[in-house]
């Protein structure tokens, strides 16, 4: 007969149920602990998740964060069952846990370690291939100090890489440039991640002229002139564009030009203004574009300065108001003496030759006003037939010449007498036209009239109208002896 195997006697099966009594004693009292390859975390969180605020508070429940190999659920759906704040941010393609679940598929476990103790971190992540920037901060600014030496996270990460306490920023640089740091902190807070991202693309590379073009004094400016007490990009941002948001203080004209001063300053300098009349309702012309301004805006005084000439060329009227206070209607800015008075515009308008006449020689001594339009102020009555004629000129003379007039009125002698068409007046009225003479055509001598008229009779014959009316030969009585 063979000996049996030991373990198999009855004194190797009682102590191995013994054994197993113990242990599944202690497993009873005790849960899983004596699985356990160390304390949990005892860090309190601010509110319970899962009804726990620690993780220390699990360390007899292991299946609250363990799953059995036959389950489905694996260690980090039970994670999630507690943290429901993360699995939002998972299916955030740009958070944190979205992209590292999607670039890495990282679990829980890989950066968030646990059983170290109560006071160990929870977090613990392999930097090396660590996304920094999708936390708003990239590294690529800060691989390594001024002096080479490679930046590690406890540089920045002070009390472990889940924290962050911006004073390192300021103490780190402060021992660069002490001066500078206080300055830029004074003028834009301590919130440093407000406005850096670590690759300074709003430092000194920081194109401004995407948002506003910084020319002239611009240029030389700081930031806090124009964004005062600013903290964060987005207050950067809402900076006014306009002149006036800035320049206010500096508006000598009290708001009567508008705001707009890029109108007439430039940032180049300030003080080197330029107006362009020609956008107000008054442009500049001739004479006036070279007048200085205080020559029209007495005091400084630009609202409500008067556009009518009157208002600043009175005092060189010498017609003294006769003709208005409509200076345009004769000057231009062109040349105040060069004057072009329009006469058709009054009750007397210039025709024909009156058109080539001097002002003058109507106009005596300078008056206008009042000067008389009857023909006979100017036209004296000449002594050809003076007290013959009304003062109506017009009768008889035009504008385009004074002589010859064409006489109108009853006339019994034709003006065609004889065979040189229509005479003149003076052919037959000469000197004046009280007086007429019919030798000035006729071929023949008073003597040869005086022969004629006595053989037929006829002594009264001085006066040959009387007989021929219209000049006919066969006109009148013959033989009366008158």
């Amino acid at each position: 007969m063979e000996k049996p195997l030991g373990c198999l006697s009855f004194s190797g099966l009682l102590i191995a149920l013994l054994t197993f009594v113990i242990l599944g004693a202690i497993l009873f009292t005790q849960g899983g602990a004596m699985f356990s390859p160390g304390e949990l975390n005892a860090q309190i969180a601010a509110a319970p998740l899962g009804g726990v605020r620690s993780h220390a508070e699990l360390e007899h429940d292991c299946g609250a964060c363990h799953t059995a190999p036959w389950q489905r659920n694996t260690m980090s759906d039970q994670c999630l069952e507690c943290h429901t704040n993360i699995v939002a941010e998972i299916t955030a393609s740009q958070s944190l846990h979205g992209i590292l679940m999607a670039e890495q598929g990282a679990t829980c476990y890989a950066c968030h370690t646990e059983h170290d103790g109560p006071d160990a971190v929870l977090t613990v992540i392999q930097t090396e291939n660590f996304p920094h920037e999708v936390v708003g901060f990239s590294l690529e600014g800060h691989a390594q100090f001024a002096d080479g030496t490679p930046f590690v996270c406890a540089d920045c990460h002070q009390d472990g890489v889940a924290k962050f306490e911006l004073a390192a920023c300021e103490e780190c640089h402060a021992s660069l440039d002490a001066d500078f740091t206080q300055f830029h902190v004074a003028a834009f807070g301590q919130e440093c991640l407000g406005c850096h991202d670590g690759i300074d693309t709003y430092g000194t590379d920081f194109d401004h002229n995407q948002f506003f073009v910084l020319e002239g004094e611009h240029a030389s400016g700081t930031c806090g002139g124009c964004h005062p007490d600013v903290r964060t990009m987005a207050e950067f941002k809402t900076a006014p564009q306009d002149c006036y948001a800035c320049h206010a203080e500096d508006d000598e004209h009290n708001g009567e030009f508008g705001m707009d001063c890029a109108v007439c300053h430039t940032p180049t300098d300030w003080e080197q203004a330029t107006f362009d009349h020609n956008l107000s309702n008054f442009p500049l012309e001739g004479e006036h574009a070279d007048a200085a301004c205080e020559e029209c805006h007495q005091d400084n005084i630009y609202a409500g300065t008067p556009q009518d000439c009157y208002a600043c060329h009175a005092k060189d009227d010498e017609h003294n108001g006769q003709y208005g206070s409509d200076c345009a209607a004769c000057h231009t800015p062109v040349d105040w003496k060069q004057a072009t008075f329009d006469h058709t515009l009054t009750a007397f308008p210039l025709t024909g030759a009156h058109n080539s006449v001097a002002c003058a020689d109507c106009h005596q001594d300078n008056i206008y006003a009042g000067t008389p339009q009857d023909c006979i102020a100017c036209h004296v009555d000449p002594v050809f037939h003076q007290g013959l004629f009304s003062t109506s000129c017009t009768d008889c003379h035009t504008t385009t010449a004074w002589s010859p007039a064409d006489y109108n009125q009853s006339h019994t002698f034709p003006f065609n007498h004889g065979e040189s068409g229509v005479s003149a007046c003076t052919v037959c009225h000469d000197p004046t036209l009280n007086t007429y003479t019919c030798y000035g055509c006729h071929e023949h001598t008073p003597a040869n009239i005086d022969s004629k008229h006595r053989e037929e009779g006829i002594t009264n014959y001085t006066n040959c109208m009387e007989c021929h009316p219209s000049g006919r030969e066969d006109e009148g009585d013959h033989g009366d002896g008158d």
